[in-house]
């Protein structure tokens, strides 16, 4: 009977958190923005990206993916907001006082956060592929220079579509994460545009090689984006899966340090 009601419960606490995130203001326009910055950044890419001559050494399906560094960022502040919002406005109160579970409120968020991300993220890694596809061709990616046209057929091209939306599901379970511990929206937006985005700069201004590999391998945007190689991917500082594990250590880290902090404290 316990096991039956603790599925209810979850079902509702979902159907409620799905409620919630709809009917949002933000929500539908930040999911649009993300998907057309992912997609316009590819293409800007594709475009500007030359390749005259066989063995230029460019990682095709990469530079059609470029989109998702930019389309991130929209993520990340989504599921930010999925959290501040409510704390912003007093909801949280009253969702707890109605689901008394938090870690069943914090799994739903994630739950439905997750769900929303595959989708949406779906659409933008189909969409900038399709682009990359179209356009890259006409700047020298050819047959004729070792390249085949962008096709979800080839094998490291689908791992890399598939890495690229986990990785925008893991980047939204780390917004939500340091939200649900910091509840504030500004310093919970700080740190998760500064842990994606400082390693890099930081890694830029290090002079030892060693170093400079150690951080790329721990760095939660340039490890997890590894996923996205198809081309030298034994010379990267991490490999595609590793890489992408190294994000959800990060994004499982601050899920734990928020539900427990949301477990621990008053709302």
């Amino acid at each position: 009977m316990r096991r039956v009601s603790g599925t209810y419960d979850f079902g509702r606490a979902v159907r409620a958190e799905w409620t919630k995130l709809r009917t949002a203001g933000d929500t539908g326009r930040l999911l649009l923005l993300a998907v057309a910055l992912t997609v316009a950044v590819g293409c800007g890419t594709a475009k500007a990206v030359k390749c005259p001559d066989t063995g230029c050494g460019q990682d095709a399906v990469r530079l059609a993916l470029t989109g998702v560094t930019v389309g991130q960022a929209v993520v990340a502040v989504l599921a930010v907001l999925a959290v501040s919002g409510e704390y912003g406005t007093g909801m949280i109160r009253t969702t707890l006082t109605a689901m008394p579970g938090r870690i069943t409120v914090l799994t739903a968020k994630a739950t439905v956060l997750t769900a929303v991300v595959l989708v949406s993220g779906t659409a933008a890694i189909l969409a900038s592929l399709l682009a990359g596809r179209l356009i890259l061709p006409g700047n020298g990616f050819t047959g004729a220079h070792g390249y085949a046209p962008l096709s979800l057929a080839d094998g490291p091209t689908l791992r890399a579509a598939a890495g690229s939306v986990l990785y925008l599901v893991l980047i939204a379970l780390l917004g939500l994460g340091v939200a649900t511990a910091v509840r504030a929206a500004a310093p919970a937006i700080g740190i998760v545009l500064g842990l994606l985005y400082v390693f890099p700069v930081v890694t830029g201004v290090v002079d030892d090689p060693d170093w400079q590999r150690h951080l790329q391998q721990i760095s939660p945007m340039t490890a997890g984006l590894a996923v996205q190689a198809t081309v030298h991917v034994r010379e990267l500082p991490i490999g595609p899966w590793a890489g992408l594990g190294v994000l959800a250590a990060w994004a499982t880290t601050a899920l734990l340090a928020g539900g427990l902090l949301l477990r621990g404290r008053d709302a």
